[in-house]
């Protein structure tokens, strides 16, 4: 909104063989404001099937017909736009504080054209700072949308900024893109004139404490924690079900206490497993009122499992690689089980700065599901269902009686005590290099530091 849309659809129109059609699928209009029909079909008609419209639009031989699409449009419609590549699709972009200030004013106002003979009415606008959060993350998030389904279809896009409009060199490159190479120039449209042509500062009352709550955003992303983790499935046969009470299904994370919790869960009654989608779906179908649940262990615990794993474990293999590639100076198998704890923390330590490695993609070896970021297993989870709830290991006892009452459960089994683990854990050496490790899991779920 506020991109300068109007003048672009204006010097589209302008030429012969061109329409677009306005904003086709805005959910209050037809194409424009106060109309009901386009295209012959009616608003009703398009509401109850878009494609309908969608077709119509497009079905105009010798023609190059178009419309405008938002990120608050029809999204019925989105797939159908980016899967067809015949469809060109040219991406209008303005600064967004000058789009925000410039749709504040047109609804202050009411005036949202403006031609070389009407007189723009005075006003200034209040700017709202969470207002711009959310309609400034929510075009951020439509347009990396668009990127991504661009790049996955192998499309190319003509990117067009809020200045390029009246730049008629622009315009006949952007026609000549489309296939109009019959036009030797185009210029642009000159029935429309800017609305606001004033700084800023004049069109905004509290400029000051727009400046400031800009301020406190991050456009270059400083504070991104960077994700190269592979994207994780959701895992579905490692899944439990419960029938005590009205059913719960445990999500456990690989590395986790899955053990005591699969344990506790048996001692309530029948457990299935080995689920697939579709039998699961059906467990859930036929278990109304149950609760899901997934359990998170302090990354420094989760880490130290990883390496127990590792070194008490058949993966022999592994162990080499970690010998010979990944600076991991494991001794040789048969040495492994007389280690003492202190030896065995320097390798811990080893196995750390290795791991912050292999889950930043710096080592050929994948990301396994047992040292893998809580994080990604979690957002794995998402695509098939989110967990109702989430706990943490070290509150288990009091957190399962809540989740056991949740599902109506009437005498929870009793939860057994943790799983032992060594004191140099505590050592800040190690609690740094897990940190850095998984960074992205202490940030996310607020652990400390310590265990």
């Amino acid at each position: 909104m506020r991109t300068g849309s109007n003048l672009l659809e204006a010097t589209l129109n302008a030429i012969k063989r061109v329409t677009c059609f306005g904003e086709a699928f805005n959910p209050y209009m037809m194409g424009w404001p106060d109309k009901d029909e386009l295209k012959g079909i009616t608003m009703a008609e398009r509401d109850a099937d878009p494609h309908r419209l969608l077709a119509a639009i497009f079905d105009k031989p010798n023609h190059l017909p178009g419309f405008r699409y938002f990120h608050d449009h029809d999204p019925r419609v989105f797939d159908a736009i980016m899967e067809d590549r015949a469809c060109a699709k040219i991406i209008l972009t303005r600064n967004p504080v000058d789009s925000y200030v410039s749709t504040a004013l047109a609804r202050t106002t009411n005036q949202w054209k403006l031609n070389e003979t009407e007189t723009p009415i005075p006003a200034a606008v209040c700017f709202d700072g969470a207002e711009f959060r959310q309609t400034v993350g929510e075009i951020e998030e439509f347009q990396l949308k668009v990127m991504h389904r661009l790049q996955l279809t192998g499309q190319a896009a003509f990117w067009l900024g809020y200045e390029d409009l009246r730049d008629a060199g622009v315009m006949t490159g952007l026609l000549h893109w489309l296939g109009r190479t019959d036009l030797k120039w185009v210029e642009p449209a000159s029935d429309q004139v800017p609305q606001n042509p004033r700084e800023l500062s004049e069109k905004v009352e509290n400029f000051d404490e727009m400046e400031a709550e800009l301020a406190r955003l991050d456009p270059f992303m400083l504070r991104r924690i960077p994700n190269f983790e592979p994207r994780r499935g959701p895992a579905v046969p490692s899944f439990l079900g419960s029938e005590a009470g009205r059913g719960l299904i445990f999500m456990p994370i690989k590395g986790g206490p899955t053990g005591r919790v699969s344990g506790w869960l048996r001692r309530m009654g029948a457990v299935a497993g080995d689920f697939n989608q579709n039998s699961l779906r059906q467990w859930k179908r036929q278990h109304v009122g149950h609760r899901s649940f997934t359990v998170l262990r302090h990354p420094l615990l989760r880490a130290w499992a990883a390496f127990e794993s590792l070194i008490g474990g058949r993966n022999a293999e592994l162990r080499d690689l970690m010998r010979q590639i990944h600076r991991v100076p494991l001794p040789p198998d048969q040495e492994l089980a007389a280690l003492d704890l202190g030896r065995k923390a320097e390798l811990f330590a080893a196995f750390l700065d290795f791991l912050r490695r292999n889950l930043n993609g710096q080592t050929t070896l994948p990301t396994y599901p047992g040292w893998a970021s809580q994080s990604e297993v979690l957002a794995g989870f998402a695509r098939i269902g989110s967990p109702d709830m989430v706990l943490r290991e070290a509150d288990l006892p009091r957190d399962l009686s809540w989740l056991a009452a949740s599902a109506e459960i009437g005498k929870p089994a009793a939860f057994p005590g943790p799983d032992a683990f060594p004191d140099f854990l505590d050592d800040q050496e190690l609690c740094g290099a897990a940190k850095k490790a998984y960074l992205r899991d202490y940030v996310a779920f607020g652990f400390a530091g310590q265990p």
